[in-house]
């Protein structure tokens, strides 16, 4: 059907194409880059349609003193985070056509009143540049594996693409690169080249070295026995550190030596420079969304089920699929009594050749002398396939370029902060005619705020109480009086 190369190099197109504005400036600024893609089975037809409706640039977050109790800033800035909820702008826009009585992708009728449903054929990738935050990052570190960026490449060869992130100061996502983190399900496979091109990028065009001469007598029998000392399993000697803490109240890591450094398995909350943040790792949140769908509570009054995405895609990077597999599955894997429409999904893991150009490991690559110290992009870019104003860019939570004097408005907030995001659901039961309202929403007048609305997603909030008691006790409760908008 696709691959996770075919899958990478559609996002690093998309993002191509973007304007220069909120972009890393090259040799100097790096960022992370997510998207949501959309995989549609034609009926009838072997042919498979992949575009991507949503894409996030940023690394980050909001200390607690920044927050605002009027839904209009946005707290967390990762790049997985913005790509999800301009995913949800999407799907929002989609279920209003739908309700309006005009052409969906996404939905079709669903049984029962109000519900809809998605269509047959129709599934969601996620795609993330560099291992989730979190716990996906505590990786192994392999003594005769080094981490190291693939060569550059030329403009002319691949829209805006490829990169590796390497264990360096500042680094927000540590993790490793391994050859067999590389894994492909049997039926996305591509076969392998004939030829003697290097598949870092797949086609990107990098020749490798030239091989060695056949040894002959005596020296190919020793070059036999080392290459087999050499190809034996290594055991790990230590572990990526993750600059994220654990949160309150449970287990901390142990800090010991080596691979002891790190519990594995626990939330974390993002780190931040100064003041703590409150937003949770990443892999938390993707960990998550494998039991609650990525739709979230409001979009959930209109669902038959939740919408779970079918495959998580990984950038050329340090990666581990067995920390992958750990911090976004089997955590949640033993969550029972879910309500109807939701379950434990378990995502196919793949990890793509492909590196993204801005990632910080290429940044150092192409620093020049002069530009500066390497440092983290300060803008996150939101861009997603809606009618109106798709691309929003954003600075430290509100929209980049806003004035002192324009805080606190409109004009400063961004597309995808809870207010705006509440607001566009509001619109489609305005667009619904009340005796088609889902039974969740037929209270009228008692539903007034952004809390309101989400506690009244009855089955939603359900499913996040057994998978928040079973599996994450420890996840921290929202605070009521930050959601009390309209």
């Amino acid at each position: 059907m696709w691959t996770a190369d075919e899958i990478t190099q559609l996002c690093y197109q998309r993002f191509s194409e973007l304007p220069k504005r909120g972009k890393p400036e090259p040799g100097r600024e790096w960022t992370l880059l997510a998207a949501v893609i959309k995989v549609s089975v034609l009926p009838n037809q072997e042919k498979v349609e992949k575009e991507v409706v949503s894409l996030g640039t940023g690394t980050k977050c909001l200390g607690r003193s920044s927050m605002s109790s009027n839904g209009d800033v946005l707290n967390d800035s990762h790049a997985e985070v913005i790509a999800r909820r301009g995913c949800i702008r999407y799907l929002t826009e989609q279920l209003r056509r739908a309700v309006s009585g005009q052409d969906s992708s996404v939905f079709c009728q669903g049984e029962g009143r109000g519900k809809w449903k998605m269509k047959s054929g129709v599934s969601f990738v996620f795609f993330t540049s560099h291992t989730p935050c979190g716990d996906a990052s505590i990786v192994p570190i392999m003594t005769d594996i080094q981490s190291q960026p693939c060569p550059p490449v030329r403009s002319e060869e691949i829209p805006h693409g490829t990169n590796e992130k390497p264990e360096g100061r500042n680094q927000k996502r540590r993790a490793e690169t391994q050859d067999d983190g590389i894994n492909k399900h049997s039926r996305f496979k591509t076969e392998a080249k004939s030829d003697d091109w290097l598949q870092c990028g797949r086609s990107l065009g990098v020749r490798p070295p030239a091989e060695s001469p056949v040894p002959e007598g005596e020296n190919a029998l020793a070059n036999v026995v080392l290459k087999q000392k050499d190809s034996a399993p290594k055991e790990p000697e230590d572990v990526h550190r993750t600059g994220a803490k654990c949160v309150p109240g449970g287990p901390e890591d142990p800090r010991q030596p080596g691979i002891g450094y790190h519990s594995t398995g626990l939330l974390r909350v993002k780190p931040g420079r100064g003041e703590p943040t409150l937003s949770l790792c990443c892999s938390d949140k993707l960990a998550r969304w494998g039991v609650l769908g990525f739709q979230g509570a409001l979009l959930s009054h209109y669902l038959q089920g939740a919408i779970y995405f079918s495959a998580i895609v990984v950038g050329k990077c340090p990666y581990s699929h067995q920390a992958m597999q750990r911090a976004l599955i089997t955590r949640c894997s033993d969550v029972k009594a879910l309500p109807v429409g939701f379950s434990v999904h378990a995502p196919e893991l793949l990890q793509s050749s492909l590196e993204f150009v801005h990632s910080q490991a290429q940044t150092e690559h192409s620093h020049q002398p002069g530009q500066g110290r390497v440092s983290p992009c300060g803008a996150a870019i939101s861009w997603c396939a809606v009618s109106d104003q798709p691309l929003d860019v954003t600075a430290n939570g509100y929209k980049h370029g806003v004035t002192k004097k324009a805080l606190g408005t409109s004009k400063a907030r961004s597309l995808i902060c809870k207010v705006e995001l509440f607001h566009a659901f509001l619109s489609v039961l305005a667009a619904n005619d009340k005796s088609c309202l889902p039974e969740s929403l037929s209270r009228g007048e008692d539903l007034q705020t952004y809390w309101d609305y989400k506690q009244a997603a009855q089955l939603y909030q359900q499913a996040w109480l057994q998978l928040r008691s079973q599996a994450f006790p420890l996840w921290p409760r929202s605070d009521r009086d930050l959601l009390l908008f309209h």
